[in-house]
């Protein structure tokens, strides 16, 4: 029997009330080039992660003290403001996003939070394009937030980029409700699926599935197994 099966825990958590909810995201506020840069979001039609999902990313990326970050989906630069402010001085971060005009945006939120073209390189492109030409076990952290379809395709790449002690994290992998849902069966929420199964099943990934923002999955990489 697989351990990281699901069991039922007998006494369920009450989850947390619409107040409580509210005041877990608005605990940290946003710098004003970060709320400008959510603005500009709504404007061109993407979705920034939301501020609590933003502190959890620099979290990560200071506890590992990150050197190298891949992000897939740039949008208007609010996730890579959130994992910059958490890298160290002088990491580099590498942002993938298909639309150059989003990245555009992005450049200008940057520019104004003080990080050059040095500290974040953004390529236009394609994740499952640009992400081969990375090399192998050269980065720290991963993080997605590109089109839902291609999660599992990122995630055998990620592995392949990430140096043993590495994060990947995926966002919007609750979906809405959708996953949760055993009646939503379109390609995307199985995509979603499809991700979280393999990083719980998977010996070699420590993962948490956390209820952030619209669903945020962190795992970290392990070595071989002895």
């Amino acid at each position: 029997m697989n351990s990281n099966q699901p069991e039922s825990s007998g006494q369920p958590t009450t989850p947390p009330n619409t107040a409580s909810w509210a005041y877990a995201e608005d605990w940290l506020a946003d710098d004003e080039h970060v709320r400008a840069a959510r603005r500009k979001a709504v404007e061109v039609g993407c979705t920034p992660i939301t501020r609590s999902t933003a502190a959890v990313l620099r979290l990560l990326a200071t506890a590992i003290n990150a050197q190298t970050v891949v992000e897939i989906g740039t949008g208007t630069g609010v996730s890579a403001a959130a994992l910059l402010s958490g890298m160290a001085p002088d990491s580099i971060l590498t942002s993938i996003d298909i639309e150059a005009e989003n990245q555009r945006v992005a450049r200008d939120t940057l520019t104004e939070l003080g990080y050059d073209h040095v500290r974040a390189r953004l390529i236009a492109g394609r994740a499952l394009d640009v992400l081969p030409r990375l090399t192998d076990q050269a980065y720290d952290l991963v993080f997605v937030d590109g089109d839902k379809a291609e999660y599992p395709a990122i995630l055998q790449q990620a592995r392949r980029l990430l140096r043993v002690g590495g994060i990947l994290a995926f966002d919007n992998v609750l979906s809405n409700g959708r996953v949760a849902d055993p009646g939503q069966r379109d390609a995307e929420t199985a995509a979603l699926r499809d991700v979280a199964h393999a990083l719980r099943d998977d010996e070699h990934w420590v993962p948490a599935l956390m209820t952030i923002g619209d669903g945020l999955l962190a795992a970290v990489l392990r070595g071989e197994m002895q």
